[in-house]
């Protein structure tokens, strides 16, 4: 059985994150994740800080604080965010921590040593008002792709174009305003990609029919005419030092350093699982590596990593990267540094995990941007969570207790679903839900679970139990007997989901165990038969699961995105 080294990028320790975050890369790491383990393998999700760079610099010293204290409170943060979330992570640690740097260093030794770091003289751009260098963030300017008029000296926000900042027109110095800036040459050390541009097709080549259409192009339209070199090394104080000699006072580029967080992140981990963080994982071909993005990131993800870790040996390359497009809001693109977007810390603690998890895997953009809104989100919980599947638990399961509290309900009527049609297709239901989150179609997966619900909901409306048990009382006994296998199964189901949710709905039945969950999680019902081979009685009285979220708290939350 295959095991899964699951990575979620790195998120900055520059701010607060938003929706488009978590429903971009997070939350579809942690479904996945508890998918693969509620089907047995052995999986873990490795992630963590990124506290380099150019702008946790800017933002440090604009709070007066030290980089080192900086990195840590949005460390805390981030991960206590994730808690509330209910987002989980076999580790979580952080590229300002020693181990990072001691993994780091072995990586860049491995690259140099096989000539695939070299020096070269490099434009770069410098302030002739406060004198400062301006790599990266340092600098803003119009893009030379798209004429996007705030673009940084890295990227542009709007088009994904990877800068070269001395191509950005009009540029302004971020240190002090001035855009009286000048082209110099400076020494820097360099990844040769081009080097490594033959093995690299070759290996993406693999890749290349497994993944997105949407990755796989632009990674393709990207490298097919040969890669280009690209440095590596800045002129910084803060961050992880160059090891030669004439490299004295340089740094390594933040996006260098970063995406081997996974492995260092990997190694501090396995300090306490006392495994290999190598050969039983980074290196070991067994391992399906799975790097969950945003499509910002493909180039360091789908080019710049892979080419490291082939060329250095210290790592396989990624297997699949299910890269996703953007969560707007509103339909414009959420901006931290704008004050555009949702605080995600206010939202989970007024509306809960399994509001705020439902409504954002709904929005997952797979394949293309998705925007929230509030209007959308009351939509989503009271029309489709509160009405399918907090209705029909709710109601199925009321009655049950209602009417079969004390002596339950006995074994027969479990026992002949498992001979009906419905239970057919109620498992063949279940194994493609599976199939599903196993090619990394995380929302489609939950429109499967959402469309079962409603197969319950209609099982149940149209034998009107309530009528039934006027005139047959044993009749009605298999009526809701048949609606518990499914209300069951759905909490099953809604497990990788929303937790919170699902063991609400497993708490009503008695003794569940991990095995006997897995087996209707999969669709074997091996166990499930024998679960129902009694007589169940509900354990506690079932009360509303899903909570409808209020017109007039949407219209507030409206009017505050209104005044933004």
């Amino acid at each position: 059985m295959a095991k899964y080294l699951v990575t979620s990028a790195l998120p900055y320790a520059n701010g607060p994150l938003h929706f488009g975050h978590i429903a971009g890369v997070y939350l579809p790491a942690d479904i996945f994740t508890r998918h693969k383990k509620l089907q047995g393998h052995q999986i873990i999700h490795i992630s963590g800080s990124d506290e380099h760079g150019v702008a946790i610099m800017q933002n440090a010293q604009k709070k007066k604080k030290s980089y080192q204290e900086y990195v840590n409170q949005w460390h805390k943060t981030h991960k206590s965010l994730f808690d509330d979330y209910e987002i989980q992570f076999e580790f979580f640690g952080q590229t300002s921590a020693p181990y990072h740097k001691e993994e780091t260093l072995l990586w860049f030794e491995s690259l140099y040593r096989k000539g695939l770091i070299e020096k070269k003289a490099e434009d770069q751009l410098q302030c002739q008002s406060c004198h400062n260098y301006l790599p990266d963030r340092f600098v803003e300017g119009t893009c030379y792709v798209c004429d996007y008029e705030e673009a940084r000296g890295d990227e542009c926000p709007k088009c994904g174009e990877w800068i070269d900042a001395v191509k950005l027109k009009n540029p302004v110095c971020k240190f002090c305003g001035s855009k009286d800036i000048e082209v110099k040459s400076v020494d820097q050390w360099y990844l040769m990609l081009t080097k490594f541009s033959k093995e690299y097709r070759e290996w993406f080549e693999t890749r290349k029919p497994e993944w997105r259409k949407t990755v796989s192009s632009a990674i393709d339209s990207l490298t097919k005419e040969g890669m280009v070199d690209r440095a590596i090394t800045r002129d910084l104080d803060w961050g992880i030092d160059v090891p030669l000699e004439e490299a004295k006072g340089k740094k390594f580029y933040v996006w260098f350093d970063a995406p081997i967080g996974y492995v260092s992140n990997t190694k501090e981990y396995c300090q306490t699982s006392g495994e290999d963080y190598l050969a039983d994982w980074w290196q070991n071909d067994d391992v399906e590596i799975v790097n969950f993005i945003g499509k910002d990131n493909v180039i360091f993800h789908g080019i710049i990593f892979p080419m490291m870790s082939l060329a250095s040996g210290r790592a396989n390359a990624v297997t699949h990267l299910p890269a996703n497009q953007y969560v707007n809001l509103l339909g414009k693109q959420f901006s931290k540094s704008k004050g555009w977007y949702v605080d995600a810390d206010k939202a989970i603690k007024e509306f809960g995990p399994d509001a705020l998890r439902y409504a954002l895997t709904t929005l997952i953009p797979e394949n293309n941007d998705s925007s929230f809104t509030w209007d959308g989100f009351e939509a989503k919980i009271n029309n489709e969570l509160a009405n399918n599947i907090g209705n029909f638990v709710n109601r199925g399961m009321t009655f049950f207790y209602k009417n079969w509290k004390e002596e339950g309900i006995d074994a027969t009527h479990f026992q002949s679903f498992f001979k009906t049609e419905a239970f057919l297709d109620l498992q063949t239901r279940v194994k493609e839900i599976n199939a599903t989150l196993d090619r990394i179609e995380i929302r489609r997966g939950l429109e499967q679970v959402m469309s079962l619900g409603q197969v319950a909901n209609t099982y149940f409306s149209d034998h009107e139990p309530w009528a039934v048990i006027k005139v047959d009382k044993d009749k009605c006994a298999e009526i809701i007997a048949h609606s518990a296998i499914y209300a069951l199964t759905l909490g099953c189901l809604f497990s990788t989901y929303l937790p919170n949710l699902s063991s609400k709905i497993l708490e009503y039945f008695p003794d569940i165990n991990d095995d006997l969950l897995r087996d209707i999680y999969t669709g074997e019902f091996k166990l499930g038969r024998e679960y129902f081979n009694q007589t169940i009685v509900l354990t506690k009285k079932p009360k509303g699961l899903v909570k409808k979220v209020e017109a007039d708290r949407i219209k507030e939350l409206n009017e505050v995105l209104q005044s933004l």
